[in-house]
């Protein structure tokens, strides 16, 4: 895999409080968490100055959006407090300030979990590596036999060969050759 490029440079950091309770009280209750997520990119796209204030550009951080969908659909938090980081390349990324325990450890158990992962995915690539050269003797131990075999085979066919001309040579003596008779039923 090719390595990834160098980071982006951080351009702009600061701390929020956004409110949202303003923005999700217009909207029926099955639409308020999502009107919540929108205000909130609306709110960071605003006041990071991210251009044309596109929320594609506005990435919400994957704890930041379990928090607020924690409390289910009808009733996200009012407001809350996150960090927002902008980059040279424009994009804002938008994760919780204040971690809750519960979520400290999910988030620890997750980093245990694909640091883990790496480290098996890292043994299974050394096994690779040493099963394939195990594999290219075992290789050569096959096509070493079957190039003796094919050997073996072509001697014998030669012989055939051999066998089917001396068979076919006319000699002085007369061939007799041998009828079958049908059975009789």
């Amino acid at each position: 895999m090719a390595k990834k490029e160098a980071e982006p440079k951080i351009v702009l950091e600061r701390e929020y409080i956004v409110p949202l309770r303003k923005e999700w009280l217009k909207v029926a209750e099955y639409k308020r968490v999502a009107r919540a997520v929108k205000a909130l990119k609306q709110f960071i796209a605003k006041h990071m100055k991210v251009e044309e204030r596109e929320l594609k550009k506005v990435k919400i951080d994957k704890w930041l959006n379990h928090e607020m969908w924690f409390r289910g659909i009808k009733k996200p938090v009012a407001k809350i407090k996150v960090t927002a980081i902008k980059f040279d390349s424009g994009i804002v990324k938008v994760s919780l300030v204040d971690i809750p325990k519960i979520l400290q450890f999910k988030i620890d158990k997750e980093k245990k979990s694909k640091q883990e992962a790496e480290k098996v995915k890292a043994e299974k690539v050394e096994e690779k590596k040493e099963e394939k050269a195990e594999e290219r003797t075992e290789e050569e131990k096959k096509e070493e036999v079957e190039k003796e075999k094919s050997v073996v085979e072509a001697d014998l066919m030669r012989q055939e060969k051999q066998a089917k001309q001396m068979k076919h040579q006319v000699t002085g003596e007369k061939q007799v050759r041998i009828q079958r008779k049908a059975l009789e039923k």
